[in-house]
């Protein structure tokens, strides 16, 4: 029979209608404002943690909704968000570093539709509120430490060769290698063609070689730098305590940092922008002694500040740097003072142990090294960055060291920004804030009130067009128009990973007008075979299989661009692509299948001699 779906089809419209419904269900429910209160390495959330929290918000007078301890998690829901800022303040004082205190937002979902998985869409920074950072990395230092290992090869596999050489000179792009005579300079050039294959090399005159970085290692090392700094600062991101961050690549070397709920610029600019690493070092205890604390040419030690005031001696081998601390924590010692708790890997406390066998009594420093801006500009418009040294402790040997250790001589504060930056990890390369933007809560939720309003003007407009012009087809379509919203919301809900911006409700808004155009072209075409005198049943089925080809070219054509949007694009164009891929899915769902089964519904299979349409 013309224009009947058979029961199993309908069953099936109907079925994934209802799915669709189901998971967009929890958009309507909202969220409350929470603190989160999570263990580090370990630590359990028991219930003296919950006694101590209920006591301290007690004692401040702040009213909660609720505190619920669940999976060795502390959840506080709160009235508004100045109550959600004075909680997480009184519980972080409240509680020790072993914790984190996180801002969140815990949906008011009911049970049964958490218990299948439903939950409301991830909100976007620009509809939540938080801070938003663009990060460029330093490549300049990647690629000269890079070249400064140049030198460090070289230099230890000639002398394991016994091959002689008359010097090396640093250059900016690599090394140049002196040799004496023609021997050492064939024998120096065989080893670093096949020991050395990733560096290039260049004859500078008879008995000089310049060695260089190849083309391609130059681009690995900048692909490396940023790859890692993204995993050290996505660690950062995790030790503030931050809900649903985002941290990903921008272009060749940027990083976008997005962290919602957070209002405190400074301090995550503190954490997140420090390029801080620890070397530990043993002293010059004769130079100290004998006062002469002046670098001179041919010197084997370096002097340095010591933060606490005056300078310091140190020798420049290095026994162990950050990449092997495995922990860090803060801890207070046997006078009540600070202190930083250090734990190493296995090759680091072998290292450690190595160098402090035969070294009881003598004085060990951690020197501490970062990079600060200059408020100065380089040629290529980036602010100019200076590397900042010095040593924030020193202390005696007093037996062999291993695995684990103390750092003394820090006040509170700076004992706990070291410990956290150590348990992160040190960047790859140095990288400074090129943009930085604090969106407020208040500022969100107008955000997403003026895109609600657009959107539901946008389909008051159209709905009213579809009705005047249409008549009894524009109500399917309007019923179609809404089922289509509907499953947008629901699949984004149901997409791990899937953020909901203000460029995604501008996609949502422009699917609105996708699917209307889609009815607009079957509906235009029933018309056409009607005036061609043919017979009503006849027009509605040429009507919707003449106008297949033509929505599927303009929604196929349209969905390439969105996937190329998608893939070459970045944050708020993601955004969009996404929002606008998922809606040209659904509305060629609705218009060709929905729609043409309300319409088999309503006049398939009977005799009629006129449309309202």
């Amino acid at each position: 029979m013309i224009n009947k779906y058979p029961l199993w089809k309908n069953i099936s419209v109907v079925l994934m209608l209802l799915i669709a419904a189901l998971y967009a269900l929890p958009n309507l429910y909202g969220d409350d404002h929470a603190v989160e209160v999570t263990g580090v390495r370990g630590a359990k959330v028991s219930t003296a943690v919950l006694a101590k929290v209920q006591a301290q918000l007690a004692q401040r007078s702040i009213a909660v909704k609720s505190i619920i301890l669940q999976n060795d998690t502390l959840l506080v829901r709160l009235q508004d968000h100045e109550q959600q800022l004075a909680a997480k303040a009184a519980i972080k004082q409240a509680l020790n570093t072993q914790y984190i205190v996180a801002l969140n937002f815990a949906p008011t979902t009911p049970a049964w539709l958490s218990d299948i998985g439903a939950s409301a869409m991830r909100l976007g920074l620009d509809l939540r509120g938080g801070i938003h950072f663009l990060m460029e990395v330093d490549m300049r230092e990647v690629v000269a430490k890079a070249t400064t290992q140049i030198a460090t090869d070289i230099r230890a596999g000639l002398r394991g060769e016994k091959i002689r050489y008359a010097g090396l000179v640093n250059l900016k792009e690599g090394v140049l290698v002196r040799f004496n005579n023609a021997d050492a300079f064939a024998a120096g050039q065989r080893y670093i063609q096949k020991n050395l294959p990733q560096y290039t090399m260049q004859t500078q005159g008879e008995l000089n070689l310049k060695v260089t970085l190849s083309e391609a290692q130059r681009r690995q090392i900048r692909e490396d730098a940023v790859s890692q700094n993204i995993t050290i600062l996505r660690n950062r991101v995790n030790e503030l305590g931050v809900a649903e961050p985002i941290v990903q690549r921008q272009g060749a070397e940027r990083i976008v940092v997005q962290l919602p709920g957070v209002q405190d610029s400074a301090r995550a600019k503190q954490i997140l922008g420090a390029t801080a690493t620890l070397e530990f070092r043993m002293v010059d205890i004769d130079k100290v002694q004998r006062g002469s604390l002046r670098q001179k040419y041919g010197d084997k030690t370096d002097i340095f500040d010591v933060r606490r005031g005056g300078k310091t001696a140190l020798k420049r081998e290095v026994i162990l740097s950050g990449e092997h601390i495995t922990n860090a924590q803060v801890a207070f010692d046997e006078y009540n003072q600070p202190q930083v708790s250090i734990d190493l890997d296995a090759e680091g406390g072998s290292m450690m142990a190595a160098a402090t066998k035969d070294a009881i009594g003598q004085l060990m420093a951690a020197l501490f090294t970062e990079y600060k801006p200059t408020g100065e500009i380089d040629d290529q418009g980036r602010v100019k960055l200076v590397k900042a040294q010095d040593v924030i402790s020193q202390a005696t040997i007093q037996a062999r060291l291993g695995r684990s250790f103390r750092i003394t001589g820090l006040d509170y504060e700076e004992a706990q920004n070291l410990a956290l930056l150590l348990r992160a990890g040190a960047l790859k390369a140095p990288i400074q804030i090129v943009e930085e933007r604090t969106i407020g809560p208040s500022m969100g939720q107008q955000n997403i009130e003026y895109g609600m309003q657009a959107m539901l003007w946008g389909l008051a407009m159209v709905v009213l067009f579809m009705l005047v012009y249409y008549r009894q087809f524009g109500v399917v379509a309007n019923i179609v128009l809404m089922l289509n919203l509907v499953m947008i919301v629901g699949l984004m809900s149901m997409i791990p990973g899937a953020t909901l911006t203000m460029p995604g409700i501008a996609g949502m808004v422009l699917t609105v007008g996708m699917a209307v155009d889609g009815n607009v072209l079957i509906f235009e075409r029933i018309r056409e075979e009607l005036r061609l005198g043919k017979r009503v049943q006849q027009s509605i089925s040429e009507g919707y299989d003449n106008a297949f080809s033509t929505i599927a070219d303009a929604n196929i054509t349209t969905f390439v661009t969105a996937l190329i949007l998608f893939t070459v694009g970045t944050g708020a164009v993601k955004g969009f692509a996404v929002t606008l891929m998922i809606g040209i899915v659904t509305s060629m769902f609705t218009v060709i299948v929905v729609s043409r089964a309300l319409v088999n519904v309503f006049w398939g299979g009977k005799k009629l001699k006129s449309l309202s349409i």
